[in-house]
């Protein structure tokens, strides 16, 4: 038996987590000049013009010789005020994807039971699978909205954890507040709820949306809610995410599996200056509602039925296989994200861009559809 057979079969039977395509990759190999790069949800406005002032400033290299600061003492005081939490219960992780892994490495054994949805977010399944847990998938309803009633029958008392994103990644949709404390109602006291808000500016706006923070600090469970800013805040990048635990003992337990220096000096020092700059993140915001819903009414008239989205993309079924077709739009320079999940293939995700890269896809979308 070889080094790599000895591996744990859970580590070799994961699937490859889909990180998308960089725009360099597609324009070397397509020999495009302009990409519009939709795959990535990321902020097409960027980062907030006091966060690049404030990265001129960094040319001392004594600086970067330096540890940086392994508690992020400034941005954890700053959000704490901000949400009212203890210090002591917020995390801070390499993007909030570095939080997920955190969780599962500090809260999961083998044989493990863990409740998320599909289509998902790859790596809800993906990092529990990878410490030997075994996750229960439920699927969103025929009209890609949360199934709650299944999602309840799916929780046991076995469940040690329940993972959702709130708007839904790749969909989203999201909850309102009764069906949220409706789902919690039936969660058992021994397990965690893992309540991922990567794309909460969006949303925390629209009409409906719950205050998760409130509804899982009265639900007297343990949970854990994240939170980056690498989508409305533009730093995605840098790789800041951060976590509010139930208790600060459970955000002490993760402290010991985090690794003490997973957020870099200059990251630290860019996040607690966007932290401030909410101008920007609210612009941000109100831009991409604005050409999501132009980019929904273009779709509507190729006679596509987007899903209901409080981020900042739209999911769609396509009505073929959305892999080749987004290779085909790779050489328009646009690239989206085709889903691989059982039973959505035929589905795909589109960031909301810029105007002209928006339209770029549109465009795109229909020539390449048509000449399938």
């Amino acid at each position: 038996m070889s080094f790599i057979d000895g591996v744990r079969a859970e580590v070799r039977s994961l699937p490859a987590y889909n990180a998308g395509l960089s725009s360099d990759l597609v324009r070397t190999r397509y020999g495009v000049s302009h990409i519009a790069k939709l795959g990535s949800n990321e902020n097409p406005r960027g980062a907030s013009a006091l966060v690049l002032a404030h990265l001129a400033k960094w040319t001392s290299a004594a600086s970067l010789a330096l540890y940086p600061d392994p508690s992020c003492s400034v941005l954890r005081a700053k959000i704490a005020e901000k949400l009212d939490a203890a210090p002591e219960q917020l995390l801070f992780g390499n993007g909030s994807e570095d939080l997920l892994a955190i969780a599962a490495h500090t809260f999961l054994a083998p044989g493990d039971e863990v409740v998320t949805v599909v289509p998902s977010f790859g790596l809800h399944i993906i990092y529990p699978q990878s410490v030997g847990a075994k996750v229960i998938t439920v699927p969103m309803r025929a009209d890609l909205e949360f199934d709650v009633d299944a999602l309840i029958a799916a929780i046991s008392p076995n469940t040690r954890m329940l993972i959702v994103s709130n708007p839904s990644n790749p969909v989203g949709c999201a909850m309102n507040a009764s069906e949220m404390r409706r789902l919690l109602s039936a969660v058992s006291p021994n397990t965690l709820v893992l309540w991922d808000e990567a794309y909460f500016e969006y949303a925390a706006g629209e009409a409906g949306y719950p205050d998760s923070l409130a509804v899982l600090r009265e639900s007297g469970l343990p949970w854990l809610l994240l939170r980056t800013f690498s989508k409305a805040y533009g730093l995605a990048g840098l790789r800041v995410g951060y976590g509010v635990a139930s208790t600060p003992e459970l955000a002490g337990l993760m402290e010991r599996i985090r690794t003490p220096f997973n957020i870099n000096q200059i990251a630290q020092e860019a996040a607690a200056v966007a932290f401030d700059d909410q101008s920007h993140v609210m612009a941000s915001v109100e831009g991409t509602r604005v050409e999501r819903e132009q980019m929904r009414a273009a779709l509507e008239a190729l006679g596509i039925t987007p899903a209901r989205s409080l981020a900042n993309f739209l999911f769609f079924d396509c009505g073929e296989d959305a892999a080749a077709l987004a290779a085909r739009m790779l050489a328009d320079g646009v690239i989206v994200k085709p889903w691989r999940e059982a039973g959505y293939e035929t589905c795909m995700r589109v960031s909301t861009g810029s105007a002209a890269d928006n339209a770029m896809f549109i465009e795109s979308y229909k020539r390449r559809r048509a000449a399938a």
